[in-house]
């Protein structure tokens, strides 16, 4: 860009900044806007359009075309070049607006006198705010330099909006974070929740979009970027020798902070007149832009590695971010686009909700807390960027639904489920030391899931027999580096003693998939959830199995132990696996420590495969547990984490109920102990409908036992089988409508 329109530019951003200083309305400031980018750029139009929601352009402010149409003129995102430059969130530069494909004719603006177009998106970290546009009568393509500078004042203006600068009466001038909101994201942990926003990473705000000086300004942002090398550099260092992966980011984090590329971009968006930290800030915001249009998951992951870079150069350059003073409220709820096991588990219990951009329901974040039983919502899109810190907001984690600064009749309507559910609780303590025995006297048997010594006191207070599912990989998964066999047997020792001489299932390491340990290297499957995960990984690595099975005959010290391995798929893998155990006992037994009183060892039935396996498997195990979650994907080919087909089928499904009960036969005819665990287990409806089918132990979260035992209390079994046999035989899909006009009647 030539010297003389870098000067002009940066004459352009000081009469800005001057006409934004002006104490006047938000209207008179927008208008005073459009009219100097006009004059400047030697235009007849400049038009600013704001959305007014999240499908909807306003224009705002217009210099040259018909002033009544502002706030008249509204245009979908899509429609005209306007709304292609707003959905595409690309610049239309065009000599010939009329003949473009697309184009709408506002006859209200009187533009029609306007042959040439040029459009800018006006965004903020990603987030489309609205569109700029110069046009002329004359028929001509605007250059790289005018297209740039209005990208530059496009910048500026998304600041500034953020700041408040143009507030109106208008929807699409409204107080930016004031209103109501509401996201709708995925349940990964059921539970309502009210309290206030704690950002997990405070958002830097640019308060000094436009600078005086760019000598100055490249200086700042100079030393700014060598103080993040230097950190880049230890980082690097302190990880060496660790973690292939986390080296690999790191590494990525090196380049980019090196990238000449990179900072040639910011110098030259300072020299038309933009703060150290603006520029920083457009950069990012373009990043983001090709991040959202990326499939591929290399490149998307690299340019996630930008935008982490990004921030923090603006928290270096601005002295805002995590140290920032503001304390945390006492009723947190944490806001976040993703975040690790160990960071939640630091938070711990402490925390009403937790709300995310990303995640999924079966990763670490959602794992951790099911154990703490905090409600949790996923793919919250955008929720980091409406959020600020001590917002008001309540989580459906029941729904998947999140309410920021919600309004009275909101919050009238959510207290009163809140309230419903403190008085079900109260109702459901009451039975919580009588069994789950039916009407018709069938004993149900509950256990409750855990993964953290934090869930044991649960054990007591809710009512469960025993510990059905202990995940033992949570303690794998919040550390850096392998933990020490010494270490897995104190802690599994403290499990059974926090247990009281109740039964715990101890599942063996249940990782890949989604839960892959940050001190492994990542497996680059196409689908990881039928890929190496689980008991495959635990016998084609036995060093770890065999460590971990002597860490729990060490931790019962001579007690009664119970082992599950999961995820079988055939009996070879559990015949292999319990060879693996008896290796582990002879190693302790020579060591001279005592062997449990009993062994229970026993498999997790997550594959249709291992429903058919052969009778003799079925004789020689020690126990089965149903793996809900897995099987039921698998057995209707529907992925769980994908949002589109999980929740396609029902748990209630004919088939489903079917396949179920045919392995509850064949435990029968062989004496095979056999249980249910998974999300199913702890819904009301569900669990009923399972022990109809003739499953007899349920394992659930703490949080479920008590609805579950409830209704279970209240059901004439054989009823309600007799139900689902009629259902059947009609050629339902699902038994659901059959049961539930058959639990209104009893009602």
């Amino acid at each position: 860009m030539s010297e003389r329109s870098q000067t002009e530019s940066r004459k352009l951003l000081g009469r800005l900044r001057e006409a934004l200083a002006e104490d006047s309305a938000g209207q008179t400031r927008l208008d005073k806007v459009t009219h100097l980018i006009a004059s400047s750029m030697g235009t007849e139009v400049c038009s600013i359009y704001l959305f007014r929601d999240e499908e909807t352009l306003e224009l705002c402010a217009t210099e040259g075309l018909n002033p009544e149409s502002v706030h008249q003129t509204r245009l979908r995102i899509g429609e005209g070049l306007v709304g292609r430059v707003a959905k595409k969130s690309r610049v239309v530069n065009t000599a010939d607006a009329p003949s473009e494909k697309g184009f709408r004719f506002m006859p209200e603006t009187g533009e029609e006198v306007f042959s040439s177009f040029c459009g800018v998106p006006i965004q903020r970290l990603g987030e489309n705010l609205g569109v700029l546009v110069v046009q002329s009568r004359d028929a001509r393509n605007y250059s790289a330099d005018e297209t740039y500078a209005l990208e530059v004042v496009a910048m500026v203006l998304a600041e500034m909006t953020e700041l408040g600068a143009f507030l109106g009466d208008n929807a699409a001038m409204g107080a930016r974070h004031q209103q109501s909101v509401m996201f709708k994201g995925a349940c990964a942990q059921e539970g309502a929740a009210e309290g206030h926003v704690w950002l997990h990473e405070p958002r830097v705000v640019v308060t000094n979009p436009i600078a005086d000086d760019p000598e100055v300004e490249s200086q700042r942002l100079n030393d700014a970027v060598d103080q993040l090398r230097v950190g880049v550099d230890k980082m690097l260092d302190g990880a060496a020798g660790g973690d292939k992966e986390q080296l690999q980011v790191l590494e990525a984090y090196r380049m980019f902070a090196n990238s000449k590329g990179w900072m040639r971009r910011m110098e030259h968006d300072i020299a038309q007149g933009l703060s150290a930290e603006a520029a920083v800030e457009k950069e990012q915001n373009t990043a983001r832009t090709r991040m959202e249009q990326v499939t591929d998951a290399y490149l998307r992951e690299r340019l996630h590695d930008l935008d982490d870079l990004s921030n923090r150069l603006l928290r270096i350059l601005t002295g805002q971010g995590a140290e920032t003073g503001a304390e945390l409220p006492t009723d947190p709820i944490l806001v976040a686009r993703n975040i690790g096991p160990a960071e939640l588990l630091e938070y711990g219990r402490g925390l009403r909700g937790i709300i995310l951009e990303e995640g999924s329901v079966g990763s670490h974040a959602a794992i951790v807390a099911r154990a703490l039983a905090i409600p949790l919502v996923i793919h919250a899109e955008r929720v980091t960027t409406e959020a600020l810190n001590g917002d008001h907001i309540m989580v459906d984690g029941d729904e998947g639904t999140v309410h920021l600064r919600p309004d009275d009749s909101v919050v009238t309507a959510f207290r009163d489920k809140i309230a419903m559910q403190a008085k079900a609780q109260e109702r459901y303590a009451s039975i919580r030391d009588k069994s789950g025995t039916t009407l018709d006297g069938t004993e149900i048997n509950l256990h409750m899931n855990a993964g953290l010594m934090a869930d044991l006191p649960s054990l007591d207070n809710s009512g469960a027999e025993g510990v059905g599912l202990f995940r033992t990989e949570l303690q794998f998964l919040i550390r850096n580096q392998m933990p020490k066999r010494t270490e897995l047997a104190a802690l599994y020792s403290k499990v059974m003693d926090a247990a009281h001489g109740k039964r715990v299932v101890f599942r063996t390491l249940d990782i890949g998939s989604d839960k892959v340990l940050p001190y492994m290297t990542p497996q680059d499957e196409p689908n990881p959830a039928m890929g190496w995960r689980a008991i495959r990984v635990g016998l084609d690595k036995p060093g770890i199995m065999r460590m971990q099975l002597q860490a729990l005959l060490r931790a019962a010290n001579g007690r009664p132990l119970t082992v599950m391995f999961p995820f079988v798929a055939q009996f070879e893998e559990y015949t292999s696996a319990l060879a693996e155990m008896e290796k582990a006992k002879a190693r302790e037994r020579a060591l001279g420590h005592p062997l449990p009183e009993t062994l229970e060892l026993g498999a997790m039935l997550e594959t249709p495969s291992l429903a058919f396996a052969p009778q003799k498997f079925f004789e020689e195990v020690g126990f089965l547990s149903i793996g809900g979650n897995d099987l039921k994907q698998f057995f209707f080919a529907a992925d769980r984490e994908n949002e589109r087909v999980r929740r396609r089928y029902d748990t209630l499904n004919v088939s489903f109920l079917t396949f179920l009960e045919s392995i509850v036969n064949r435990c029968n005819n062989t004496n095979t102990p056999l249980s249910f665990c998974g999300e199913d287990a702890g819904r009301p409806i569900e669990a009923i409908c399972l022990a109809a089918m003739g499953l007899r132990t349920l394992s659930m979260r703490p949080a479920s036992i008590g609805p579950v035992k409830s209704l279970i209390r209240r059901t004439n079994l054989s009823e309600l089988r007799q139900v689902i046999v009629d259902a059947r035989e009609r050629g339902d899909q699902s038994v659901r409508p059959a049961v539930m006009d058959y639990l209104r009647a009893q009602s």
